[in-house]
């Protein structure tokens, strides 16, 4: 029997379709000597300490750090009888292909199976980037050797490893520590989620930290050929910030009197230059979670949540979790039966007919720029938004969008800037005049990312030239103050956690936290952020992201290496020797487990002060009584765990 391994039941419902495995099994899709089954996200998960010792039911300081010498996994409880159905197909199958999600994670989620039911059988991967027929048919026809991506669950039960060994001695230790000073409550901490907490906190200190500055500034109304047009006063250098905002309100003052005195403004120097932008890049996963947040107002997590259900249920799309905008050359050859289906699905589509050049190539198309997935577009399987709930109606017009962008012109414009001499003062302005809208077409302007201090509507300058005079019809002078920074909203958040290399000073960490696009992967940023607010450490203010007192408390307690963005570039440059062969998965736990060590004998015999009621869920361990040993699991969230630290979070199914 050929066994496909699947990471979920609706995917393994697509995949036994197109091999005709149409009769129902225990657990599994059954075809003429094809079987397919599937897995519920992780149905193993890494021992809780007190599977390796007894003594570890109890919390206490003399017994950090826990290094296990040999590690367990357990079966989930929760999903035990597919488990079961699993390992007995496994033991019955001659070949298997992992089918499960083509990531790191994924590639853990089978071959830990493997390990745990001893299969030794020959094994075969199918590398799938979307889940309609012609995408599973061209990918069957192309599998992969295994051991091309066994690299891949080594690395994954590195960073699983480390994850447990920072969550479960680093929460203990901390939240002991937090009981000595009379804190009853539990406090979490995490290799991804304690730097990203970080990053609110210190943002949230910036805004409290925040002392407005004034500055003045003067918009000038001027008028040539019946056309009015606004330009803005250039104060000198040695009056403005380091942004050009004019400090002392004396001589705006005096310039304002000024220029509407003099009643006529020359102009002293014009430029036109034209201005080419390319269609912006597919999307990835947390630049449409950032999209999403701030055009619609949707949670990271909500955004992909739906996005997995255009994958998984509707099949309008390809695999979300990706981190890539680019898309390979070959998948080039499927553009024009994709723009065809588009248009076939959806009438509104028709005006953009004569522009969309199915054999344009954009900057999209990459090879050397695509990693494990490639940008989220539209598959084949098209359908008519309107059918869609309004919120999937959204994200998946969106996407469509960015995909129709690669197939239109460029956006042209005309930018001209204007200087002119006004009573001794120097006034700009700037106009816009659009030559061609291209992919523009594509992209309603509600949907167009905003660009610095052009995001305003532009002007359109009249026909100017040097020496010209332009009457002063009128002007503003604008008693203004310096803003602070804003609150992260969930967007911000995911945005601030990928570009976190700006954070870190040292280049070779700065270069790595870059190729790894920053701390979390696109599928877990978005429970992190959930977690984080799950436990009390983050609130929802509207929109906007803040940290509860319990969260500055912790931040200013961890070693600096806890919240520090730059150790996730430290493990994922380890991680990376990992997968390459170029250091053992034995010889990176070990030296996790020995980083850990000093970490603990470091804080041991700290003092700390927590402020703020317990965090949510997060009742004390030594109150609780312990669940039974059915039910205890490492990785449950924090309320349903009544107070253990939670495991590194993994992967889940919707």
């Amino acid at each position: 029997m050929r066994l496909f391994l699947c990471e979920k039941p609706s995917q393994a419902k697509d995949i036994a379709k197109v091999l005709g495995a149409s009769r129902r099994g225990d657990g599994c899709w059954q075809g003429t000597e094809v079987c397919v089954t599937w897995c519920i996200g992780h149905l193993l998960e890494t021992a809780p300490p007190d599977s390796y010792d007894e003594r570890y039911k109890r919390w206490a300081l003399d017994d950090l750090p826990i290094i296990p010498e040999k590690w367990k996994m357990l079966v989930k409880p929760k999903t035990a009888s597919q488990f079961k159905a699993v390992k007995r197909l496994l033991g019955e199958a001659r070949e298997l292909i992992i089918a499960t999600d083509a990531d790191r994670e994924g590639e853990m989620i089978a071959r830990e199976l493997v390990e745990h039911c001893r299969y030794r059988g020959p094994i075969q991967r199918l590398w799938l980037s979307a889940l309609d027929d012609a995408s599973i048919r061209k990918a069957l026809a192309r599998l992969l050797p295994g051991s091309e991506t066994f690299s891949l669950y080594h690395s994954a039960l590195g960073r699983s490893r480390a994850d447990w060994l920072i969550g479960m001695n680093m929460s203990r230790l901390f939240t002991l520590l937090g009981r000595q000073s009379g804190y009853q409550g539990v406090l979490p901490v995490g290799r991804v989620q304690t730097p990203t907490l970080r990053l609110v906190v210190d943002r949230d200190r910036s805004i409290a930290d925040f002392v407005p500055v004034p500055f003045w500034a003067i918009e000038v109304q001027l008028e040539h050929a019946g056309s009015v047009f606004s330009a803005q006063w250039r104060a000198p250098e040695d009056a403005c910030d380091d942004q050009g905002r004019c400090l002392n309100q004396g001589l705006a003052q005096q310039a304002a009197s000024a220029i509407a005195g003099a009643g006529q403004a020359r102009v002293r120097k014009i430029a036109t230059e034209r201005v080419r932008e390319a269609a912006p890049l597919p999307f990835d996963l947390g630049t449409l979670q950032e999209v999403c947040s701030k055009k619609f107002g949707l949670g990271a997590q909500e955004t992909l949540d739906i996005a997995q259900a255009l994958y998984e249920t509707h099949k309008l799309i390809t695999y979300p979790r990706s981190d890539c905008g680019y898309l390979p050359q070959s998948q080039h050859g499927e553009a024009q039966a994709i723009l065809a289906a588009l248009q076939r699905a959806d009438a509104s589509l028709a005006p953009l007919q004569a522009y969309l050049e199915p054999q344009r190539r954009s900057r999209a198309w990459n090879d050397a720029k695509v990693s494990a997935h490639h940008g989220i577009i539209p598959t084949a399987a098209a359908s008519d938004p309107a059918r869609l709930p309004p919120k999937y109606k959204a994200v998946y017009t969106l996407i469509r969008a960015r995909y129709l962008a690669q197939f239109l012109p460029n956006h042209e414009y005309d930018r001209t800037q204007a200087e002119f001499d006004c009573a001794g003062h120097a006034l700009r302005a700037v106009g816009k005049q659009i030559v061609e809208p291209g992919w523009r077409r594509a992209l309603p302007e509600a949907l167009t990312p905003a660009k610095g201090r052009e995001a305003a509507p532009a002007q359109v300058l009249p026909a100017l030239r040097e020496g010209q005079d332009c009457t002063v019809h009128g002007l503003q002078l604008k008693d203004l103050w310096t803003q602070p920074p804003k609150p992260f909203t969930e967007g911000d958040l995911i945005k601030a956690m990928k570009n976190v290399a700006k954070l870190v000073d040292d280049p070779k960490l700065k270069q790595k936290l870059k190729e790894t696009t920053g701390i979390g992967t696109e599928a877990t940023r978005a429970s992190i952020i959930q977690g984080l607010l799950d436990r009390g450490y983050l609130v929802k203010n509207g929109k906007a992201l803040a940290a509860t007192p319990a969260a500055f408390s912790l931040i200013d307690a961890v070693p600096r290496a806890i919240a520090d963005p730059g150790t996730t570039a430290i493990w994922e440059q380890a991680l990376d020797m990992v997968q390459s062969g170029e250091m053992s998965l034995e010889e990176f736990v070990a030296r996790q487990s020995a980083w850990m060590g000093k970490l603990v004998e470091r804080c041991r015999g700290m003092r700390m002060t927590i402020s703020g009621p317990p965090l949510a869920g997060n009742a004390a361990p030594w109150k609780k009584k312990r669940r039974s040993a059915g039910k205890a699991k490492a990785g449950a969230p924090a309320k349903a765990a009544k107070g253990k630290p939670r495991a590194p979070r993994r992967k889940s199914t919707p």
